[in-house]
């Protein structure tokens, strides 16, 4: 088992492409934010940077609309406070009122719409405004705490934005490299020659490296590189020509992938494979040193009408960026709204509200009886690790435990090691730097370990900045600790005791609502691969999130944990069914000749499919 564990954390913490980029600008934007509320004595500074751990992205354009938004929806929040203030400062019980309202609300609008994690983060600000309000009953000194907690998550988003608007990452660059990248992985596919399998999840004898690559970046979908492009187009970062190009290419290289997946090993010769993968090779150059006028002169050829994975590759080369056909079978995305479509309907929005609520009033509750001001980290960490299913919140619990034991040691290690030869804030500032460069060299990871990060350096962050300078005293580093586990038991029990939400289940939503769209698009007869092909990116990547779920149903306590057996059969039904919409968007053979039977197959697959899911709760 430590083997094991050692094995994925040595994966988990390799270095990659644009990882020590992320890292290092964490760390500066930390200190610099942390630099200025020391100059001008601005309390709550770990919160503040914490907000910037949180925020920054490896697409330094997201992070920076992120900032922005931040921004302006915390300056509205402090805004409605100044109004609430004078109703609520002298009255206990419209204090508490407005507490429970404003966190429900907020966390209500981060399950139910795309808001997200960010809806948490402004409960997080609403609730620490109104706890420093009770702490300060005087009108004139609770308007100085409320803009306190304005400038909080002010300054450290001025800070990233105008960082990241000097120094950032090219969205741009971003982009190309993206695409760059996607198109290289298919010529190294098809460079591995006739030991490619179909579409299946596995490699062949020759594609080790090649194929696990292909088959990760199908699964990450669009959103993340659609983000960068919209940056690209609302800043205008290029050429009209190139942005268009561009646009074009991230929809034709996804699509090119998922033919390169679903090309079979007798797809054609290995000079016809050689030949398209120097093309893709050729395409990736292009698209890397952004030459518009090598991609703007690409013709369609015969093959652009082919629907089987190998014609419908070479026309997609041949036409590149463009998908060839994409027009005459355009497919208009659904309009979605601000919030969700079960909004109203799916009661865990409430439940999760509630319980997220509750846990934090409780702790504050707690704090306040006992008057030991320095646990407030308790309050935080109920907003922090809360999510949609028991088995995610579990495994953030895990990780911010991890993380706060790690960033305490840190921290501890400073103060008595360190902390008693430094005499200015400088070197207290450089102190910050090293401590947040180790903390975001995690958070940059994947999913699975980013949170700890985030964590190491929340915990490294309390214990080390506790006034205006550099200060040794380890009572509040404790005592800030122990804030943080007193969150985690609350949220545990609420999250594994009350209305608990297994991940499985939620896995098994993403995978019905799949089956139910890849069953729709199959029965239109004359554009079904066209149909399937548009969508492809969100299906799969939907898939690739139920996976993730199901992942998370390990982390639940057994009240919760749905059995092995039932998360086999998930498992099998989440490979099974992206093998099956591969298979569909790229037929083997012609639509107008083997259509029917393929449909009537893929239908009785997708009905499998939905046995499977409805043979027990999870």
């Amino acid at each position: 088992m430590p083997h094991v564990i050692w094995e994925i954390l040595k994966k988990e913490l390799a270095p990659f492409d644009g990882r020590l980029a992320t890292a290092w600008r964490v760390a500066a934007i930390c200190m610099l934010a942390s630099s200025i509320f020391m100059i001008y004595q601005l309390p709550l500074v770990a919160i503040g940077c914490y907000l910037i751990l949180f925020v920054m992205k490896p697409n330094t354009g997201e992070s920076m609309l992120m900032g922005l938004g931040i921004c302006v929806l915390v300056s509205i929040v402090v805004g409605i406070m100044f109004i609430l203030m004078r109703w609520t400062i002298d009255s206990p019980m419209m204090h508490m009122v407005v507490l429970a309202l404003s966190s429900f609300l907020f966390l209500y609008l981060g399950a139910a719409s795309p808001l997200g994690p960010v809806g948490n983060i402004i409960a997080l600000v609403m609730g620490f405004i109104m706890s420093l309000l009770g702490m300060v009953p005087l009108g004139e000194v609770a308007t100085r705490a409320l803009l306190y907690a304005w400038l909080m998550a002010l300054v450290p988003m001025a800070t990233l934005v105008a960082f990241c608007a000097a120094f950032g990452r090219s969205p741009l660059r971003l982009v190309r490299t993206e695409i760059a990248e996607r198109l290289c992985i298919v010529a190294a596919v098809l460079q591995a020659g006739a030991d490619t399998d179909p579409p299946v999840p596995t490699s062949g004898a020759q594609d080790e490296a090649a194929r696990p690559r292909l088959l990760e970046r199908i699964r990450e979908g669009n959103e993340s590189i659609g983000k960068a492009m919209l940056f690209v187009q609302l800043f205008h970062l290029s050429s009209g020509q190139e942005i268009r190009l561009l646009a074009d290419a991230i929809k034709s290289t996804y699509a090119l992938m998922v033919a390169a997946a679903a090309l079979p090993s007798d797809a054609a010769a290995e000079a016809w494979r050689l030949s398209q993968s120097e093309r893709c090779r050729m395409l990736a150059a292009a698209v890397q040193a952004g030459d518009v006028r090598t991609l703007a002169a690409q013709q369609v050829e015969d093959t652009a009408a082919a629907t089987d994975p190998a014609g419908a590759l070479a026309g997609m080369l041949a036409a590149f960026p463009v998908m060839p056909g994409a027009e005459q079978h355009k497919v208009k995305e659904p309009s979605a709204g601000f919030f969700f479509a079960d909004a109203l309907t799916n009661p865990e929005y409430t439940r999760f509200a509630l319980k997220t609520t509750f846990g934090a009033i409780f702790c504050y509750l707690v704090y306040t009886a006992l008057q030991w001001q320095d646990i407030h980290t308790a309050m935080i960490t109920c907003y922090i690790v809360a999510l949609g299913s028991t088995g995610e919140t579990v495994h953030k619990l895990t990780l911010r435990i991890i993380g706060c034991l790690i960033g305490a040691l840190m921290g501890v290690l400073s103060i008595l090691l360190l902390m008693p030869q430094m005499t200015s804030i400088g070197e207290l500032m450089l102190l910050v730097f090293v401590g947040i460069l180790c903390a975001a060299w995690v958070s940059s990871g994947s999913e699975r370990i980013a949170y700890a990060g985030v964590q190491v350096g929340l915990a490294f962050l309390l214990t080390v900045l506790q006034g205006f300078g550099p200060k040794v005293e380890l009572s509040v580093a404790m005592d800030r600790t122990i804030g943080i586990l007193l969150g985690n038991v609350v949220m545990y029990v609420l999250f594994t005791r009350v209305w608990p939400v297994s991940a499985a289940r939620l896995a098994e939503r993403k995978l019905a609502a799949v089956i139910e769209a890849t069953a729709l698009r199959c029965s239109d007869v004359d554009n079904g691969p066209w149909r399937l092909r548009a969508y492809a990116d969100s299906a799969l990547a939907q898939i690739a999130a139920a996976r993730e779920q199901l992942v998370m149903s390990h982390f639940e306590p057994a009240s919760v944990h749905p059995g092995r057996e039932r998360l086999q059969r998930l498992h099998a039904v989440a490979d099974d069914l992206e093998q099956t919409y591969v298979a569909q968007a790229f037929p083997a053979r012609q639509p107008q000749t083997a259509s029917a039977a393929s449909r009537e197959d893929a239908m009785a697959k997708l009905a499998g499919f939905r046995q499977t899911l409805t043979m027990s709760p999870a």
